[in-house]
């Protein structure tokens, strides 16, 4: 892998930049812009050219619009007002070629586009698993509007669906699914439900709430081919260790992301898995940059929305001439959506050696924290979450809780309280001079 080289958009000291293109508009390329638009030295002109025919949207609302708890326009994402940037949209239209040498970019529909400096927001698509019977109709990703449409359609006509992937889009798309009145079984390739972010209790846990909404689960489960019938339409699907067809009208690939940097691969940009950046999200042409779930930075590819808003206060900064520090990775924390299931996790899945285990568990409610030497690493929070973000921020920290830990269990107020009588013991001139004699 060739790592990006850092640079600068070209301008003068004393102007903004003229023209900047944001090809693709998603959630990224919507943040960005309004970054931009609230600072002083944002670009004059901003181009956007989005391969959907819809405004901006937030994708993290889809699954809460298939389970109909929100209306359409409830996703839309309103674009900035009372701003110095002009704000052009080019929707529907795909961006073919790059031509880096006279720094313009080539639609489908024959426009072309002159940029001072490009931004590639091209977001993923569904990894679709190399298996007989993916093109048939009646297999969908779970990404954009459009799969969510098309899902809600079939759930119109009732019947099956099989969902393959137990993660976060995977559990979503299911209870959405569900909540349509279809039939829904998930087949989770791993023994347990988001074994990257859960132990193994909470996610038992969670087997028991999502089986409890009429949502059958197989865990284990490998899918060997999506069957169709005489007009290439879904009718089931068989597993490999199991030759029965197990019924389906609906196919939902739910089962991880394919970055889409084809893009940046042909206008021969330095690429990996993903179109690769430098800690200023600089590619390795000093015109371009890209951004969230078509980016790379060292070994990462991205799927959730913190670590891309991060990239972009630090890409907006940098297009407005003003110094930034640079892009750095940070922890994360997963939030199910799922309507009724809540659940905040941080930090490792399982316990190593060195972690200290605090746990406690109730009818319906379950806490999970690993700590080593003191410090917070680690928590999984079922039922009950307002102290997640709490303790996220103490694990950001790095504080020493080694006097407080048991009281991490029972909530915030009590321990700073006891925090802050620590502090306060710490910094007596009193209580020092006698541990001194």
């Amino acid at each position: 892998m060739t790592q990006a080289g850092s640079s600068s958009p070209t301008r003068s000291d004393d102007a903004r930049l003229p023209h900047l293109v944001i090809v693709g508009n998603g959630m990224a390329a919507h943040r960005l812009i309004e970054t931009l638009a609230a600072q002083s030295g944002a670009p004059r002109h901003i181009t956007v050219i989005g391969a959907e025919p819809h405004a901006a949207y937030n994708r993290i609302l889809l699954s809460s619009w298939l389970a109909g708890d929100v209306e359409q326009d409830g996703l839309t994402l309103t674009p900035p007002h009372d701003s110095a940037v002009t704000v052009d949209q080019r929707l529907g239209a795909r961006v073919e070629r790059i031509d880096r040498t006279r720094r313009l970019v080539e639609c489908d529909d024959g426009e072309v586009i002159p940029y001072d400096h490009l931004v590639l927001a091209l977001g993923s698509r569904s990894a679709m698993p190399q298996i007989p019977g993916i093109t048939l109709t009646g297999v969908s990703g779970f990404r954009d509007l459009d799969d969510a449409a098309r899902l809600a359609d079939a759930a119109k006509a009732g019947g099956a669906a099989v969902v393959v992937g137990g993660g976060l889009l995977g559990l979503e798309a299911a209870a959405g699914l569900a909540a349509r009145g279809m039939q829904v079984c998930v087949l989770q390739r791993s023994p347990r439900l988001m074994n990257r972010q859960l132990d193994a209790t909470a996610s038992t846990m969670l087997a028991s709430e999502i089986e409890g909404r009429g949502i059958h689960l197989k865990t284990g489960a490998r899918l060997a081919e999506i069957v169709g019938d005489e007009h290439g339409k879904v009718i089931g699907v068989r597993l490999e260790d199991d030759e029965r067809l197990l019924p389906a009208n609906c196919v939902v690939i739910a089962a991880g992301i394919t970055p889409n940097a084809e893009l940046g691969r042909d206008a021969g940009l330095d690429c990996d898995r993903a179109i690769v950046v430098d800690d200023t999200l600089a590619t390795s042409d000093p015109d371009i940059s890209a951004l969230g779930e078509c980016c790379q930075f060292e070994d990462t590819t991205y799927g959730l929305v913190e670590p891309i808003w991060h990239q972009v206060e630090v890409l907006a900064r940098r297009l407005c001439g003003e110094p930034s520090a640079p892009y750095h990775e940070r922890a994360c924390a997963t939030k199910l959506k799922v309507s009724g299931v809540s659940l905040y996790a941080f930090g490792p899945t399982e316990a190593e050696d060195g972690h200290e285990v605090l746990s406690y568990r109730d009818q319906g409610e379950y806490r999970r924290l690993l700590l080593r030497d003191g410090r917070l690493e680690g928590a999984v929070l079922y039922g009950d979450t307002r102290m997640g973000p709490w303790l996220f921020r103490l694990a950001e920290q790095g504080l020493r809780l080694d006097r407080v830990r048991h009281s991490l269990l029972l909530g915030q107020a009590d321990t700073e309280a006891l925090l802050a009588d620590d502090a306060t013991t710490d910094t007596d001139p009193s209580t020092t001079e006698q541990d001194a004699a």
